[in-house]
C-alpha cells in the first residue's frame, strides 16, 4: 500500500491526482470525509466493488453508499422528490448519508433486489478535491474491518490494511462518529441512524 502524508486543510495536487489514478485503474483508497476515514472504489468498476465486499465481509445484501460532489450530480443517480430536495439542501454538504431510489445509472452490484442506495455529500476538502479529478462517483464505506471499531488512528489503519488497499491518502486521526442516515425513499423522511451532527438538524 502506497502511503501519502496529505494536507487537510491544502491538499497537494500530486498526491490527488495519484489517488485518482489508481481509482481509474481499478485500485481501492482509504481517504477522509467529513466523519470515518473512508474506504472507496470507482462506482462503475465491478471489480473493485467486489474488493471491498470481500475485504469487509460483507454480503451484498448491505448497503454500500458513494460519494457525489454536489447536490445536482445526486440527481443522476437517484430519484429526488421535492420535499427530499429542501431537506437534503438544507443540510448538505455535511456528515449525512440519504438512503434514496435508485436510478438505471446505480451499477447493480451496488443493489441486489433493493431498490434504493445512500448517497453523500462530505463537507471535506480531500473529498471534494478527490471527486473533482476523478469524476465518477466513489464508493465510501467505513475503514474497518468486519466486527471493528471505527478506526482513526493513521497508523493502526495503515498496518490493518497495508496488503488489502492500494492507496491510503493520510490526513492524520479521524473521527469516530459516523454519519447520520436518512431513508428518503418514501412519503416521510426516517432517521436510520443518529450520528454526527443529529443534534443539529431541523425539518
Amino acid at each position: 500500500m502506497i502511503r501519502l502524508n496529505i494536507n487537510p486543510i491544502n491538499p497537494q495536487v500530486r498526491y490527488i491526482e495519484a489517488a485518482s489514478e489508481v481509482l481509474h485503474e481499478g485500485g481501492l483508497v482509504i481517504y477522509a470525509t467529513d466523519t470515518v476515514y473512508g474506504l472507496g472504489c470507482d462506482l462503475f468498476n465491478k471489480k473493485a466493488i467486489e474488493r471491498i465486499y470481500q475485504l469487509k465481509g460483507s454480503r451484498k445484501q448491505k448497503r454500500l453508499s458513494f460519494i457525489c460532489p454536489d447536490l445536482k450530480d445526486i440527481a443522476k443517480y437517484a430519484f429526488v422528490s421535492n420535499p427530499s430536495y429542501k431537506i437534503m439542501r438544507h443540510l448538505l454538504p455535511g456528515p449525512y448519508t440519504f438512503i434514496l431510489e435508485a436510478s438505471r445509472l446505480v451499477p447493480k452490484i451496488l443493489l441486489e433486489k433493493k431498490k434504493t442506495i445512500g448517497i453523500r455529500v462530505p463537507d471535506n476538502v480531500i473529498c471534494q478535491k478527490l471527486l473533482a479529478e476523478f469524476s465518477n462517483p466513489i464508493i465510501s464505506t467505513s475503514a474497518s474491518l468486519p466486527d471493528q471499531h471505527y478506526l482513526n488512528d493513521p497508523d493502526e489503519i495503515a498496518d490493518i490494511f497495508a496488503h488489502s488497499v492500494d492507496l491510503f491518502l493520510d490526513s492524520g486521526f479521524g473521527g469516530i462518529v459516523p454519519s447520520t442516515i436518512f431513508d428518503l425513499s418514501s412519503e416521510e423522511p426516517v432517521i436510520v441512524r443518529e450520528g454526527k451532527n443529529f443534534s443539529k438538524i431541523l425539518i
